[in-house]
Formats: structure tokens, C-alpha cells, sequence
């Protein structure tokens, strides 16, 4: 590129030349540097910029403009044009030296709180995969884990509400959580309110921290004055059994993929979304539902089904994945993420999390 911007400058010289003193374009060669600007180093635009500069001059020489009076106010102009086109190519390249930055951090971070899942978990093959929306914030708020509880693999893929530095936050909490509760074997049943505790004490402290400064009246805070709930799938798969058992907080249905058929695994009643436990009015219940040696169970977020294309149709999901069932986790993952990206107009809109999990045997 900086070749062919250079000989922007130099190729209009030579028209002028070649045009005599009819035809005078001298002006439009101090468009060079700016365009350098745009793709190109400091250093490569200061060397355009003189290319520019001498250009100018040798064309207003030629065309008998060096006496006139407009002549300093043409190179002045010229000089300050490739000064201001270096000086915004230095601040371009540090802008995008510090968004390097900025996508390494992230991605450690996403590193971090979300681990990648095992491929192997006794006779579960597993795979997992997430897409941003944004591609420079490479993590927002979907989430995965999964933990070993003895014979039990239990897995959780969740989506934190809203978005930035407050899901992240929260994501944070409640992947502690979670694991926390695998630690110490909370049963499927008991495991939504204890997550439900654990996250409101976060959510309260950070709270608490942010209102500090505020003295007295900023202290009590109210739960429904925070704002954060995630809607979450919980399933456990026993090693010796082929069954699962899954608790839904508000989630979209996992789906079970065999020979060619897609079940979605509806939840009997779902529980609300964790962080909202206080506006249920019963328990929780725990389903459980067959799952055979070959079949694949897919959980995802709703960055999934509510991606749209341009005619602004939602991408069908369970119609996609029937065409797949014979597929190996990673496989799938892979598949999906591509008909995703293709399917989705002009971009993601939201994030997108998902799990795939196949009993062998």
C-alpha cells in the first residue's frame, strides 16, 4: 500500500507535465497523505508527505506559479496537510496498539472464567464453544462450566442479563459459585437456591462497595434495586446411568440429537431465572429424561435462536442440527458456528455459548 500511495503524488506530477500549463492538478496531489494516513506507519507518511511537498513544488515551478503571491499559502498548506496526516497516523497506530492490549486482556479473561471444558469425561465426549458479538471484547455475559462430582459430570451453561464490566462481574460470581456447590455435592434439587444465595450476597456486596461514598442514604441496598439475573440450564449425567437429570432457571430448552431426530427437553416447570428467586412462589423441580449411548445433548444461549438474517427471520436451530445428529461434539460445535456466522446479518447481535455432549457407551 504505501507504494501505490506514493506514486499517487509522483503519477499526478506527471499528468500535470505532460498536460502543460492548461491543465494544472497540483492540488490534488496533497490528497496523498491523508490516504497515507489511513493505512500506513508515521514514518512511511512523513515520506509520502515530502514526496507530496516536492511534487507541489516542482509542478507550481513548472506551471510559473513560484513567483505569485498565493505561492507560500499553497506550500504552507501543503506542509501543514502532511503534518497533520503523520501526526493522525501516530495516533492511529497507538489507538490500535493499546485495542491489542485491550483484546489480550480479554481474552485472558475469558480464559480465566470460562476453562475449557474436557473433551473426555468417562463415557462423554464434550466439546464447547463461544462467540462475542464484538469481536474487540472477545467475553461478555454467556457462560459454561462443568465439574466432576464423584460418577456425576454435572454441567451448567448459563447467560447473565445485561452487558460489560457488570456481566462480567457476575459471570465471575456465579462460575465460583457453581463450582463451590460441586465441591461440596449440593443435590441437583438444592442447587438453584444455593446459587441464588451465593449470587445475591456478590451482587449486594459489589453493590455495597459501589454505594460506599454515597454515606448513609446510599448503604441499604435493596435486592430489586440491583440489577442481575441469569437465566441457566443445570444438567447432571451419572456415569453408570442413561438418564440425565436438568434443572431450567428460565433457560432455553436443551436439545437431544438421535439418528437423525431433534427433542427439545422441555422442563416441566421451569424455575425463574437465578437472582429472581424471591418472586417464585414453589420450589424448583428436577427432570429427568433418557439419554442413550449415541445421543448427543446440544445446550446453548439465546444468542443462538435469536440470531436473525437479513429477511429478519430467526435462525432455526433444532431444523439446522437434524441434518448433524451423527457428528461428533467438536464436529457439531464447528458446523454450527459457521452456519451461524453465515446466517447472521450484517453480524451477531448478541453472544452466543454452546455444549455439546455424546454418550459413547
Amino acid at each position: 500500500m504505501f507504494w501505490v500511495v506514493l506514486g499517487v503524488p509522483l503519477l499526478l506530477l506527471l499528468i500535470d507535465l505532460a498536460g502543460g500549463r492548461t491543465i494544472r492538478i497540483s492540488g490534488l496531489m496533497v490528497a496523498a497523505p491523508p490516504l497515507a494516513a489511513v493505512f500506513c506507519g508515521p514514518g512511511a507518511v512523513l515520506v509520502i508527505g515530502l514526496a507530496t511537498l516536492g511534487s507541489v513544488v516542482v509542478a507550481s515551478w513548472f506551471n510559473g506559479l513560484v513567483g505569485v503571491a498565493n505561492f507560500p499559502v499553497v506550500v504552507a498548506t501543503a506542509v501543514l496537510i502532511c503534518a497533520a496526516s503523520t501526526m493522525a497516523s501516530a495516533i492511529r497506530r497507538r489507538r490500535e496498539r493499546e485495542l491489542t492490549r485491550v483484546r489480550r486482556v480479554a481474552e485472558v479473561t475469558q480464559r480465566v472464567l470460562l476453562r475449557p471444558l474436557p473433551q473426555r469425561v468417562g463415557p462423554l465426549a464434550v466439546a464447547s464453544c463461544y462467540l462475542a458479538a464484538e469481536e474487540e471484547a472477545a467475553i461478555g455475559g454467556d457462560l459454561f462450566a462443568a465439574a466432576s462430582m464423584g460418577t456425576t459430570a454435572r454441567v451448567l451453561v448459563g447467560d447473565v442479563q445485561g452487558k460489560g464490566l457488570s456481566a462480567v462481574a457476575t459471570v465471575s460470581d456465579l462460575l465460583g459459585a457453581f463450582r463451590r456447590s460441586a465441591r461440596s455435592r449440593t443435590p441437583l434439587p438444592e442447587l438453584a437456591p444455593s446459587l441464588e444465595s451465593s449470587l445475591w450476597e456478590d451482587l449486594e456486596e459489589r453493590g455495597s462497595e459501589e454505594k460506599e461514598g454515597a454515606g448513609a442514604e446510599g448503604r441499604g441496598v435493596k435486592r430489586r434495586q440491583l440489577e442481575g439475573f441469569v437465566t441457566a440450564v443445570v444438567v447432571d449425567l451419572p456415569e453408570g446411568e442413561h438418564r440425565i437429570r436438568a434443572l431450567n432457571c428460565g433457560h432455553p430448552s436443551p436439545l437431544l440429537l438421535r439418528d437423525g431426530q431433534v427433542t427439545e427437553l422441555a422442563a416441566s416447570r421451569p424455575a425463574v431465572p437465578l437472582g429472581l428467586g424471591d418472586l417464585a412462589a414453589e420450589p424448583v423441580r428436577v427432570d429427568a429424561f433418557d439419554f442413550a449411548p449415541g445421543d448427543t445433548l446440544l445446550l446453548y444461549t439465546d444468542g443462538v435462536i435469536e440470531c436473525r438474517d437479513a429477511a429478519g427471520s430467526f435462525y432455526p436451530l433444532a431444523e439446522r442440527v437434524a441434518r448433524w445428529t451423527d457428528r461428533d461434539p467438536e464436529r457439531l460445535l464447528a458446523t454450527i458456528r459457521e452456519d451461524l456466522r453465515s446466517f447472521a446479518h450484517p453480524r451477531l447481535e448478541d453472544d452466543v455459548a454452546l455444549v455439546a455432549i455424546r454418550r459413547d457407551s
